[in-house]
């Protein structure tokens, strides 16, 4: 018997939570195509496979980024107007392809992201006796950044401090201090998008 239990504590059983993230929502919203045409219903998008759905009355069309300029949607989960571009990206060596990237801010520094699903494994540790430890599998919302200079070279972020100061070099003392004051962090979204816009006024002259 204490073989028996030893085992059931030992025992790990991974359970996954379901969570629904706005690429499995569809949102109202505007998709233009290469050809000129402006369609408006119901989108669904996947980053992930670089396609959107487009849903007209009760028919549904798929889309290639090969076949989109931009599409915007109303997003219920972060309940804001989101825009996205489907804009030329190395895949491989003097190979470009379209790639589905959202706009942030839009300036003389751009700051696009690609949105991802990543997975997370939490382990839970029951007290009972007859308990059973479990391994919780967890989904989260991540996202690969890039900046756009104005001569329209594409840069990957890659969440690092430094390399976002020396991105932003041209004006880096406000910049560090503008980071210091409002408690902004380097690998957040939303404080990406204030420093990103903070830096794009000074460049401006409108601080």
């Amino acid at each position: 018997m204490k073989i028996i239990f030893t085992t059931a504590l030992l025992f790990v059983t991974a359970m996954v939570f379901a969570q629904e993230f706005p690429s499995d929502m569809w949102h109202e919203g505007k998709l233009i195509t290469v050809d000129g045409d402006t369609l408006r219903g119901n989108i669904k998008y996947s980053l992930e496979t670089d396609a959107v759905q487009l849903e007209i009355n009760k028919s549904v069309q798929t889309y290639s980024a090969r076949k989109i300029i931009h599409f915007d949607i109303y997003d219920k989960y972060f309940e804001s107007y989101r825009q996205f571009y489907a804009l030329p990206y190395e895949t491989s060596p003097n190979y470009k392809v379209p790639v589905l990237f959202e706009v942030l801010y839009e300036g003389p520094l751009t700051l696009l992201c690609r949105e991802y699903i990543t997975q997370e494994n939490v382990p839970q540790y029951n007290t009972g006796y007859y308990n059973n430890n479990r391994v919780y599998s967890t989904y989260r919302l991540s996202y690969k950044y890039f900046f756009v200079t104005e001569k329209g070279e594409m840069i990957p972020y890659y969440l690092k401090k430094k390399e976002l100061l020396e991105m932003l070099q041209k004006k880096g003392p406000q910049i560090k201090q503008f980071i210091k004051t409002n408690n902004l962090r380097h690998d957040r979204r939303g404080d990406l998008v204030r420093i990103t816009a903070y830096y794009n006024s000074l460049l401006s002259g409108r601080f």
